[in-house]
């Protein structure tokens, strides 16, 4: 366990106005699609969280100079000197956006050697597309107890079919396909915000990447991405899964919360599943608007039969916000089933919402009935991953009496100073360090 925890004191309805971060899935990726751009970059809204700075400790240790910006979340990136081959054990193993960085260092160097990637524990995260992808473009894999020598002499065009979705692998091939020569076809391509985001910045550096969106991307290869300007600034989007999370907040402790800089398109199947739960958001000129009169009352499928909350590749509803969506039906009336198709252990968490006075049949690692609406108690529980950790802040928040949140280092890997954001609407948590 970490040596601070949330103390966390609930049935505070939570009012006022909040800004989502900068989105943690766009920001990873983006750190390792700058070593393709030969000049400086800037970024914008980067997300002050644990796992990005991890990252960008491991930019610093391979060659990238870090300048932090006047502006809050806005940091410059400088590459003085060739780019090192080699990443850090320790560090990367402790994160699994370090991935990412395969592709470009590959694509720059011609090897790259991918300690084991780190991360959630919420089951198996193969690695095998991220390396079928790569050795579609011609690499060379070696496989050690402790991570991949991937080498490549020259990378080539080539039509690849992912064999899963994998938002990472997307990236991953993306980045290596930017220098590879003639033309890559990437079928099964993953689509979600973050992949569009990191699209977008590779064409502003003037790759050459058609059908972004969608999940067939198509790269014409260049010799390399540079600026007669030099510097090339890039802002991250907003975070559309925190979006959700705040959704679930004003909802479930009967409050009414403003969200400014908020996409809708990106959340709308967010949206189309709440409304699901009985949950109604109202567009706003500079945001949304969570209204304190929800229904909170789950809609059954036709002739009564009982509706299901699935996990989907994009534009489905994220398998991030499963956990969340769990949370947040313990408090409408009704019952619904969540099925979470991708991680094995994603839903082991539920014991401590079980342990709160929720009404949740684990029926397997997949798939959990709730049958709802629950009154919930405070309770001593810890966090075994990211979006674990936000859905148990959610249901503490909505809990009677107090409850303690612990291993909170995993909250902090992806929710920037969630407990200062969430104190300026009202909420009733403290962090303590023990």
């Amino acid at each position: 366990m970490s040596s601070s925890y949330f103390k966390i004191i609930g049935k505070n309805p939570l009012h006022g106005t909040i800004v989502p971060q900068g989105n943690k899935n766009e920001a990873l990726p983006l750190l390792g699609a700058l070593l393709l751009w030969e000049g400086d970059v800037i970024l914008e809204n980067l997300p002050e969280i644990a796992d990005v700075q991890k990252l960008m400790d491991v930019l610093r240790h391979i060659g990238v100079e870090i300048t932090s910006l006047d502006t809050k979340g806005s940091y410059l990136f400088q590459k003085k000197n060739p780019v090192k081959s080699d990443l850090p054990y320790e560090l990367c193993s402790q994160l699994r956006g370090a991935v990412t960085l395969a592709g470009p260092i590959l694509a720059r160097t011609g090897r790259v050697f991918l300690p084991k990637p780190g991360g959630d524990k919420i089951g198996r995260r193969r690695m095998d597309t991220h390396l079928l992808a790569l050795e579609a473009l011609g690499a060379k894999i070696e496989v050690f107890p402790d991570g991949y020598m991937i080498t490549a002499d020259r990378l080539f065009g080539k039509d690849i079919l992912l064999d899963e979705a994998s938002v990472t692998a997307t990236e991953n091939a993306v980045m290596a396909a930017v220098f590879a020569e003639g033309t890559t076809t990437i079928r099964n391509a993953a689509s979600e915000p973050h992949v569009q985001g990191l699209c977008r910045f590779l064409l502003a550096a003037g790759a050459k990447i058609e059908g972004v969106g969608t999940n067939h991307l198509t790269i014409t290869g260049v010799t390399s991405l540079s600026s007669p300007e030099g510097c090339l600034k890039h802002r991250i989007g907003s975070d559309y899964l925190e979006v959700g999370s705040f959704i679930s907040l004003a909802a479930v402790t009967g409050g009414e919360i403003h969200i400014t800089d908020v996409n809708l398109e990106d959340i709308r199947m967010i949206r189309m599943v709440y409304s699901r739960l009985g949950i109604e958001v109202r567009p706003t000129e500079t945001g949304i608007l969570v209204p304190s009169d929800q229904k909170m009352e789950i809609i059954p499928d036709y002739h009564g039969a009982t509706p299901k909350i699935d996990d989907a590749p994009w534009p489905g509803f994220p398998a991030d916000m499963t956990s969340v969506a769990l949370v947040t039906a313990t408090q409408c009336k009704g019952t619904v089933l969540i099925h979470e198709k991708l991680f094995e252990s994603r839903l082991f968490f539920v014991d401590n919402i079980i342990a709160m006075g929720a009404q949740i049949i684990l029926c397997d690692p997949h798939r959990a009935i709730v049958i709802g609406a629950n009154r919930l108690y405070g309770q001593r529980v810890a966090s075994p991953d990211i979006r674990a950790g936000m859905a148990m802040i959610i249901a503490a928040l909505c809990a009677e009496g107090q409850s303690e949140i612990h291993n909170i280092v995993q909250i902090d890997r992806g929710f920037e100073s969630i407990d200062t954001r969430l104190r300026s609407l009202g909420a009733q948590i403290e962090r303590i360090s023990s």
